[in-house]
């Protein structure tokens, strides 16, 4: 018959077996119960509705503009950033956004010749202050760079005049400014034209080494090593 000398070491083995068990449970079950039950959803990726924009219906005159001209970046318009983070193996996406943005395209015949967009980093907002707060301090340092900039740099030729409410996939070529960095990007867009609204969304990776941008990561979350400027113009003519 075994001692209660020699049981009880084993019972505090088994004590400390089950404790470290239950601990690394908690470790990973805490992150997926806030990740999937708490933490609210990030929105959705911006991309172009199946509705016409209501500028269309509401404030676009009634005779339809030429697409030759200038068409200034309307106040639907939204500009923001995606990135994937990690908490302890459960993955996240983070997303601000912002609709201070301004700009213009300028068509001539059926291509279209300059473009550029400004968004006010100042005013991005996400889901939760802490990362605002690491946003406009630590990470993108708005005080002295408040703005996030693309020009586009090559022409976009767009063959004939697209039908309306056609959807068109064209590549754009143009110059990123992020945190006084400039650089060369290019990336697939999508635009399409109801009445007098042209609508055009599109992804712009970044990966912040290039803008010398600092690691995003904090306390138990960190985060990949680039992300995504997202945006969703709708263009009305000036």
């Amino acid at each position: 018959m075994a001692s209660s000398s020699t049981r009880s070491p084993r019972k505090w083995l088994w004590w400390l077996i089950g404790g470290t068990v239950a601990v690394v449970v908690l470790v990973v079950a805490a992150p997926f119960v806030y990740i999937h039950f708490i933490e609210t959803d990030p929105p959705p990726k911006l991309h172009l509705s199946t509705t016409p924009p209501t500028t269309a219906a509401s404030s676009a005159p009634a005779v339809r503009a030429p697409l030759a001209g200038t068409w200034k970046v309307g106040s639907g318009s939204t500009v923001g950033y995606r990135v994937k983070e990690v908490l302890f193996g459960q993955n996240n996406d983070a997303a601000g956004r912002t609709n201070d943005v301004s700009g213009s395209i300028t068509i001539a015949g059926t291509t279209v010749r300059s473009g550029q967009f400004t968004a006010d980093l100042t005013t991005v907002k996400s889901d939760r202050g802490q990362r605002d707060n690491a946003f406009q301090g630590r990470i993108m340092d708005t005080a002295d760079f408040p703005t996030a900039t693309f020009k586009l740099t090559k022409p976009i030729a767009l063959g004939r005049e697209p039908a309306d409410a056609t959807l068109i996939t064209v590549q754009a070529t143009g110059d990123l400014t992020l945190h006084g960095q400039t650089r060369s990007v290019t990336f697939p867009l999508q635009a399409r034209r109801t009445g007098n609204v042209i609508e055009a969304t599109g992804e712009i990776p970044v990966k912040f080494s290039d803008y010398q941008i600092g690691d995003p990561s904090f306390g138990p979350v960190t985060t990949e090593d680039h992300g995504i400027l997202e945006f969703l113009l709708e263009f009305q003519p000036s």
